[in-house]
């Protein structure tokens, strides 16, 4: 991670699985350089410095295995790091990468679950500059993968969506999820269009505030066709801003470790502070990947996305899941 709090992990995805190479998280520090010699205004600039590196090995050593049931009320059985492992679930490959996967060899029963795994840092953050890169991504009908981090006490420590949606969507959700108080500013410079504009989640409403992708190669089959791509946001007082560029339009400054948000243009998401206390609202986010499938949202939306039969049906059957994996090269 880059900080102010910075963080890079990598991430691939492959066939049905996770993978994740890298992973690292940068501090920033502002440097301070006079606009002339006789200025008295002094310029403030930030740099991002490696924080934290997570690569192979260390997702197993440095990542909590989720072992319980599903909060969204996924069709999941998530295993521990020992299942996982033996189940050929979760493993380092030879290039290094971290590999995560749902099961595709065993059929289960219609409305049983499937095996899958989540996993989450055991380091929390509050603020500063994430990475993913990844090169593929699972999709398809009853999947819903996400990249995304939450702070404790939810929601009040809040909720952020990097990647995140289901069945065979075409463009990416950027989503919050927060306790009462947080809206999305409709005045903000964004690329993305504003969905929902309330964030907080209350009742049986858990929908928050996000925005949608306009380019069609930042979800599901198309992002990986494009070869992935790169997710990067800012967390700061400020506000939370997100990014995604193709695989052909990666900032060099990243390619080359020396990230500089300043740069990137308009952000694909902006939730800016003139609308929710990002200080109050957002604290120790805990870093998350997961698999799940049907569940609160791919559940309720199964047959009007166009997927056949039921979405229990579909689980039960492993045959629907080769193929359907997170590659990724690196989360900063």
């Amino acid at each position: 991670m880059f900080s102010l709090s910075t963080g890079l992990l990598s991430l691939a995805l492959v066939a049905q699985l996770v993978s994740a190479k890298d992973g690292f998280v940068y501090r920033s520090r502002p440097q301070e350089h006079h606009s002339g010699s006789n200025s008295t205004i002094l310029q403030t600039r930030k740099t991002w410095t490696l924080a934290d590196k997570y690569e192979g090995q260390a997702f197993f050593d440095q990542w909590n295995f989720f072992e319980w049931g599903d909060p969204t009320h996924g069709r999941v059985n998530y295993q521990n790091k020992e299942n996982a492992q033996n189940k050929g679930l979760a493993y380092v490959q030879g290039d290094g990468k971290f590999v995560m996967a749902v099961d595709d060899k065993n059929w289960v029963g219609v409305g049983s679950n499937r095996d899958s795994v989540r996993i989450g840092s055991q380091k929390a953050y509050t603020q500063g500059l994430f990475i993913a890169d990844l090169q593929a991504m699972p999709f398809g009908c009853s999947v819903w993968p996400a990249w995304w981090s939450v702070g404790p006490n939810w929601p009040n420590g809040g909720e952020i969506d990097v990647l995140e949606g289901v069945h065979n969507q075409k463009v990416n959700q950027y989503t919050l999820h927060t306790s009462p108080g947080c809206t999305i500013d409709t005045g903000v410079q964004a690329t993305g269009q504003i969905g929902n504009q309330q964030c907080a989640v209350g009742g049986n409403d858990n929908t928050g505030c996000f925005f949608t992708d306009t380019n069609d190669n930042s979800y599901g089959q198309p992002f990986n066709a494009a070869g992935g791509g790169v997710f990067a946001h800012t967390w700061q007082d400020d506000g939370i801003k997100i990014w995604h560029f193709a695989r052909d339009s990666i900032p060099g400054d990243i390619s080359s470790g020396n990230p500089n948000p300043d740069g990137w243009g308009e952000p694909v998401a902006y939730f800016s502070s003139n609308t929710c206390d990002i200080g109050s609202h957002f604290y120790e986010h805990g870093l998350t990947f997961d698999i799940t499938l049907c569940g609160d949202w791919a559940g309720a939306t199964y047959s009007q996305a166009g997927c056949p039969g039921s979405c229990d049906e579909r689980v039960a059957n492993p045959d629907n899941f080769h193929g359907k994996s997170w590659l990724t090269l690196s989360v900063i």
